[in-house]
This record gives structure tokens, sequence and C-alpha cells, in this order.
């Protein structure tokens, strides 16, 4: 049985569409970091997959501003970032500690 998750927080449609499509980015940058295992045709298809998740990435942002939403509200947002296991996703995209040798 999986634990209850926390719920998200009250986000407006652009705001949880910021989030959704941020997270869409990071989850291909993780598959391409050189940093990591995999081989380089994984790579090369999020590539060419990142082009149009930075489209739709910027288009909610911009949708956001025409609406008047300006600011972002950090805590907010990274609390539903954590609900939506953002920690994980987003270390993908670090350099990975040195290995022990």
């Amino acid at each position: 049985m999986l634990p209850d998750l926390p719920p998200l927080p009250a986000l407006t449609r652009a705001e949880g569409e910021l989030i959704d499509r941020y997270l869409d980015a990071v989850d291909l940058l993780g598959r391409i970091n050189p940093g990591r295992h995999g081989d380089t045709y994984s790579g090369l298809r999020a590539a060419q997959a990142l082009v149009s998740k930075a489209v739709a990435l910027r288009d909610a942002l911009e949708l956001m501003h025409r609406r008047g939403e300006t600011e972002l509200h950090a805590d907010t947002l990274a609390r539903a970032l954590r609900v939506l296991d953002g920690e994980r996703r987003t270390a993908r995209v670090t350099v990975p500690p040195p290995s022990g040798s």
C-alpha cells in the first residue's frame, strides 16, 4: 500500500500548468545528463522532446504573465513540487557525487 501523500496546495490553473511543464522538462534533462548512465540514443530522443517541452513551459509562463499572475509564489510552488516528487526528479539533473575509490 502506498503512503498517503499530502494534498497539493491550491494553485491556479496556470500555476498547475507551470509545475507540470517544468517537471516535464526536468525529467528530460535528467535523461540527457551526461554525468548519469545512459546511451546516446535515449539522450538524443530526450533532447529532441525537450524542444517542445521548453516551448510549453514558456507558454505556461507567458499565460501567467498575461493573466496578471506576475509573481511566483515560491513557497506554494515548492510544496507542489515536493508532493509531485520534484526533489527526486530534479536530483537526476545534478552532477552525481564521485564514486568511492
